[in-house]
């Protein structure tokens, strides 16, 4: 986080659609003195539901955060209970985990970005299920945990998951983050997990979703001869590889490339990919209504 940042109060709310929300939101700011700064509207007419952002000016308002949290409950109850709604200090620095295993090329770019305040997020630790991570993450101040998971073939293999699972679970409840970042984390997510970090746990897919999911989807690209390669930033959820989808792009290939070149030119893709996603997150840019985001860029 910038220290010379000014200081914002960013306001979201998704509720059903109907008339005289956007009236309701900038009459209740306008009353109590608030500048606004930014303003994203949009309306469903699909789903029938009404998604806004809004940031404020700290300083045109004549109390804090909590204040205005409580006041702001009184709005978003006139609209259902339906409704849901945050309020964000941008001067609260959000907190993430990562999660990596033997790729270090989005862990290099999230260091990275993290160190030159890029990313406004502080990184509370990395953990892997590998510990060849472990020195450049240390390097960078940030505290690395190795939990060992068992090969599969392991005589006791599931019980030996579960508990790993566990210490898991109980090393990210020790930081309450933000966003639980899965930086390349090969191993899936038991479902209770994907519910308990439901809207926190981000993950980066090596491919353009809902193509190709699952293992290796560069060599399932390759062998199905694709023009076009991407990544996909999506929140977890216990549907393998189909929650929520955050950001994507892509880059083309052509029949000269191998499986090795997908691989290697897809690195790149995936690296902006997270580092967009992640940032769209903290900023509480993201709405997740089912299983579609509106994203106020």
């Amino acid at each position: 986080m910038d220290p010379n940042a000014e200081q914002q109060y960013v306001i979201t709310l998704s509720c059903p659609d109907t008339t005289g929300i956007v009236a309701r939101i900038a009459g209740f700011l306008a009353d109590a003195g608030g500048w606004i700064v930014e303003a994203g509207y949009h309306s469903d007419p699909t789903s029938g539901w009404f998604f806004t952002r809004q940031v404020v000016r700290a300083d045109s308002l004549p109390y804090g955060a909590d204040e205005l949290r409580s006041r702001f409950a009184e709005v978003a109850a006139d609209f259902g209970p339906e409704t849901t709604w945050t309020v964000t200090d941008t001067h609260v620095p959000k907190r993430a985990v990562v999660l990596v295993s033997k790729e270090a090329h989005c862990l290099h770019d999230l260091l990275g970005r993290v160190s030159t305040g890029e990313l406004p997020v502080r990184l509370s630790a990395v953990i892997g299920n590998h510990d060849g991570l472990a020195g450049i993450v240390e390097a960078h101040g940030v505290p690395f945990h190795h939990i060992a998971f068992p090969p599969p073939g392991n005589g006791r293999y599931e019980e030996a998951k579960e508990k790993a699972f566990e210490e898991l679970r109980g090393l990210v409840k020790q930081h309450d983050p933000d966003a639980v970042v899965l930086a390349r984390f090969m191993q899936i997510l038991p479902p209770e997990l994907c519910r308990e970090w439901a809207g926190r746990a981000i993950n980066i897919h090596h491919s353009f979703l809902p193509s190709f999911v699952g293992a290796r989807p560069y060599h399932q690209a390759y062998a199905r001869g694709v023009k076009l390669i991407g990544a996909t930033c999506h929140y977890v959820t216990p549907d393998l590889d189909a929650g929520p989808i955050i950001e994507q792009d892509v880059i083309r290939v052509d029949h000269s490339d191998t499986a090795a070149d997908m691989v290697r030119r897809g690195r790149d893709i995936e690296r902006l990919v997270l580092a967009r996603g992640l940032r769209w997150h903290l900023e509480d840019r993201v709405l997740v209504h089912g299983n579609k985001t509106v994203v106020f860029r």
